[in-house]
């Protein structure tokens, strides 16, 4: 029986897409970064416990349309004024330290395999390309597309240049393949969203990874692989030995998400519906 791994036939490459929170990582990317924006003075901690509950609402019920464009307009008016090569600074000094702790080991081991067999990785978010481009660089990614925080003489304006959501995922995935020469039915998407699903009807291989209810329901209905990541590993524990995980500390910085969002050997797609 043919599978995901097995050639297509006048393939000449294709694009894995992938979401990036919930998926690659652990939660919302946006939201990881409270601790130092808190001590930067970014942010209150009244802002820092608000935010930690969306995040916990993220996590336990998942976010439809509704969520999401209420904690957009809600949050995003927080940033502004915010200086950009401020905010910049802090992502960069405290990325390995905040983020690490929350990828997931299957998520870089898929990316890794996509890669080797000469598939270019690409991650769509609708958290801040603040955020997303050196997250996409740390796991392996060729690529981001994400969203843009409008931004005046050095800082945010509290609006939203482009945001990577919803149907602009499916797309930019479009846009892509259209440059890049692939056929989007050669082409992969994970995600654990329901509101990404037109990126996942765009493709040919649709994989969902650790699904809200709502995808979950569409995934058996239509027979797509359904993938379960466990705990978080440390990228840097995969190389050598290390001691207690680093605690991740939830955020306020949901505004830089503007979301507030083959001839060759192919991965095996196994999981649990």
């Amino acid at each position: 029986m043919t599978g995901p791994h097995d050639a297509v036939p006048g393939r000449d490459g294709a694009a894995a897409f992938f979401d990036l929170d919930k998926t690659i990582i652990a939660g919302s990317s946006a939201l990881a970064f409270s601790r130092p924006f808190l001590r930067q003075g970014l942010i209150s901690r009244r802002s820092a416990l608000r935010s930690a509950y969306a995040q916990l609402f993220l996590v336990l019920s998942g976010a439809d349309h509704d969520t999401m464009d209420q904690l957009r307009m809600r949050l995003t008016a927080l940033c502004k004024g915010w200086d950009v090569a401020q905010v910049n600074a802090i992502v960069a000094e405290t990325l390995h330290e905040i983020v690490e702790p929350m990828v997931y080991a299957e998520a870089t081991e898929l990316i890794a395999m996509h890669r080797a067999v000469g598939d270019e990785v690409v991650v769509l978010s609708a958290s801040g390309s603040e955020v997303v481009e050196p997250i996409s660089a740390m796991v392996g990614a060729d690529r981001c597309v994400a969203t843009r925080m409008a931004a005046e003489d050095g800082r945010y304006t509290g609006e939203i240049a482009y945001y990577c959501y919803g149907q602009e995922k499916a797309s930019a995935a479009a846009a892509i393949a259209e440059e890049r020469g692939y056929r989007l039915a050669d082409c992969f998407a994970y995600t654990d969203s329901i509101t990404d699903l037109p990126l996942l009807e765009s493709v040919g291989h649709p994989v969902v990874v650790n699904p809200d209810r709502a995808l979950r329901r569409v995934a058996v209905q239509r027979g797509w692989p359904v993938r379960e990541f466990s705990a978080p590993v440390p990228l840097r524990s995969r190389l050598r030995p290390r001691g207690t995980l680093l605690a991740v500390g939830l955020g306020a910085a949901l505004v830089l998400g503007g979301a507030l969002v083959l001839g060759r050997r192919r991965p095996s797609y196994e999981g649990s519906a």
